[in-house]
């Protein structure tokens, strides 16, 4: 895979099940080079064993995602989106005929559910404050009143401010989507005519002005559960309250909250006899308790329970993905383990059984008449999908041909001891062919997030140029434990160090076509901060590339959208702590080579760690560039604009030809 490939990557949603069972509605997205923007539509997936069936296109939007049946399987909701606009709720039938656009929302819909008797819908939008973002004619951003913060947060990354345009929740009638088309009216003698609304007009049910999130409506269909963000005290996380709403005609707001005590909600779902399923994590009665902390599923058996029962390990158990109710009781989650994600049932009993086996990556799951079909990935497939049964998932759609015919290696799996005895793991990949490679060392983000045995561009990019890649999941990583997570607590730098340069001795020592003379080491975010951290003590590196870098922790607190607490949290708050596990104290020792890579708009990274860092490498003489992508925040790299992503492979690689070419 080159970087001019990536419009071959294709994304699937989670798959939405026809309550027959027989077939499923996804989207499957892309990159796209020329419209420089990610693209997508919905398709037709058969479900059933029959090898002619073939998925076939249902919608030729710009970009149509996140598709869910209504309760009978008649309609298709989903979302659209226009090139340089806000996506829309809009509603399809299934029998034929066009989408009906059903909001038509200043700053668009971001998520939606269908209530049980499949009348009405419910969906996320958020609400600017008059005179903001566009609602008023003529105001630009720049004649803008001021903004005045009395909060810990008030921005995010790739949003920007966000207390002046609370996300809140709406209900609205679904259209009559076999009914006459609107027809606006002509204009007559007398002036133009009044024009006839095109869209139902939602009806807001929360009033607090915080975002919300986390919609599930009740079996009934006469309350629905949210989340609603609480403000956040010193150095405390950013968590939510959960709430019951009821949907009575002209009811706005009230109802109960869910007493949840330090657990802090990340999604719920009613089961079928309205028992309460919670993914959460604890907080600690500080509320500052996050790192390394799983999300564990609770069970209220009713919604004003006095207390949630917990139902899973989150010591040894790392779950995730909105809960799924099953028919007869018990819920389907993903549980992420070793570099892989799996399908697992848990019971109301607590019991958990594995459903999937192999090097997959599940990333999402959607249920029907029996069926269980899932969005996954492995080591030759992007995104696919799949049905779940005997243990395994049967795959229905092959969408990541194109992308393996343009070439993908697959990569090896490596176990290495370390110098303390501790097992690294992690995965080789290596050129096709004969001979000997510069080899990378590639360090993931997070620190609590891993590497995985799905297909990852990035590798394939490096391997196709030339390139040995070594990546692991040093101790700090996540699907190993919390304990593994929460080894670097206050210790960043220190085990993560050895492990990340333990790994790459082990690869080199055990494939001789790894050239260990004649190595690179690159990462971004948390990736960043260990790059940056290992050139300032290991010397032996022609090159580095330190992306989006968590490089400078004193000035990280109130410049990040997490900062007020996540450094407080890992690198502790007395400055000489700080100081002993920061990249940028320590820039005076860098040496190699370095790349600093950043985005304008990072608001969890802020441009002025790049910035700082860059000019003190130059100040004490090391070959340095920096590069900053405009209008790109931290996640370039995953989603950013499909030209910038082409292009950040172009100045990666042209800069490891300069300092580590391949001969």
């Amino acid at each position: 895979m080159q970087a001019a490939d990536l419009p071959l990557i294709r994304t699937v949603s989670r798959p939405a099940v026809h309550p027959d069972g027989t077939w499923a509605v996804v989207a499957v997205t892309r990159p796209d080079l020329e419209a420089d923007a990610v693209v997508g539509q919905l398709w037709r997936v058969p479900l059933g064993g029959d090898a002619e069936a073939a998925p076939s296109r249902l919608t030729r939007g710009f970009r149509d995602t996140e598709p869910r049946f209504s309760p009978d399987g008649a309609l298709v909701a989903f979302l659209r989106a226009q090139p340089q606009a806000a996506p829309q709720l809009w509603v399809l039938p299934v029998a034929g005929g066009e989408a009906v656009q059903v909001t038509d929302r200043t700053l668009g819909v971001s998520g939606f559910r269908w209530s049980p008797d499949g009348k009405r819908l419910a969906f996320l939008s958020r609400e600017p404050e008059a005179g903001r973002y566009g609602s008023v004619e003529g105001i630009t951003p720049a004649a803008e009143g001021p903004r005045r913060i009395t909060e810990w947060s008030w921005t995010r990354n790739g949003l920007g401010y966000h207390r002046d345009r609370p996300q809140h929740v709406y209900l609205v009638d679904v259209p009559d989507v076999a009914g006459e088309p609107v027809v606006q009216p002509a204009p007559t003698a007398q002036g133009p005519a009044e024009p006839r609304p095109t869209v139902v007009q939602p009806r807001r049910v929360t009033t607090d002005d915080v975002d919300h999130s986390g919609i599930a409506f009740t079996p009934d269909g006469g309350s629905i559960a949210v989340l609603a963000e609480r403000e956040q005290g010193a150095g405390q996380v950013g968590r939510s309250v959960l709430r019951v709403l009821p949907l009575g005609a002209g009811v706005e707001g009230g109802g109960s909250e869910v007493e949840l005590g330090t657990l802090g909600p990340q999604a719920v779902a009613f089961g079928p006899g309205g028992e309460l399923y919670v993914l959460a994590q604890d907080h600690g009665p500080e509320g500052k308790d996050f790192v390394a902390r799983n999300a564990a599923l609770y069970v209220l058996s009713a919604w004003a329970d006095p207390e949630p029962r917990r139902l899973t390990d989150p010591e040894t158990q790392e779950l995730g993905h909105e809960p799924v109710p099953l028919p007869d009781g018990g819920v389907l989650l993903v549980l992420a383990s070793r570099g892989t994600q799996h399908v697992v049932r848990v019971d109301d009993d607590g019991t958990t059984t594995q459903l999937t086996g192999g090097d997959v990556v599940v990333s999402d799951i959607g249920v029907g008449g029996g069926t269980v079909a899932v969005a996954y990935g492995d080591p030759g497939t992007y995104g696919e999908v799949g049905v779940v049964a005997d243990g395994a998932i049967h795959r229905r759609t092959d969408f990541s041909a194109p992308l393996r015919a343009a070439g993908v290696v697959t990569p090896t799996e490596l176990t290495v001891t370390g110098r303390d005895g501790y097992p690294v793991h992690g995965w080789v990949a290596v050129p096709e062919g004969t001979g000997t490679h510069p080899t990378l060392l590639m360090i993931h983000g997070g620190p609590y997030a891993s590497y995985t045995a799905g297909l990852f561009d990035e590798t394939q990019v490096l391997v196709d140029a030339g390139y040995a890649v070594v990546y692991c999941n040093p101790r700090g990583s996540a699907g190993y434990g919390q304990a593994h997570g929460r080894t670097i607590k206050q210790a960043m730098g220190t085990v993560d160090l050895h492990d990340v340069l333990d790994f790459l001795d082990g690869a080199v020592a055990s494939d001789g076509r790894l050239d260990g003379s004649r190595v690179g080491v690159l990462g971004g975010s948390y990736g960043g901060y260990l790059t940056a951290w290992t050139i300032a003590h290991d010397h032996r590196f022609a090159g580095a590339v330190v992306e989006r870098g968590f490089l400078d922790p004193e000035v990280f607190f109130g410049t990040s959208d997490i900062g007020s607490f996540f450094g407080l949290e890992y690198v502790g708050e007395k400055p000489e702590q700080v100081a002993a596990q920061s990249p940028q104290a320590v820039a005076g020792q860098v040496t190699t080579p370095t790349l600093v890579l950043h985005s304008e708009l990072d608001l969890r990274c802020p441009l002025s760690q790049a910035e700082r860092y860059y000019s003190t490498l130059k100040g004490h003489g090391v070959e340095t560039e920096l590069v900053v992508f405009p209008g790109e925040n931290h996640e370039l790299s995953r989603s950013g604009r499909p030209r910038h992503r082409q292009q950040r492979f172009e100045v990666i690689l042209d800069w490891w030809k300069r300092y580590l070419p391949v001969v």
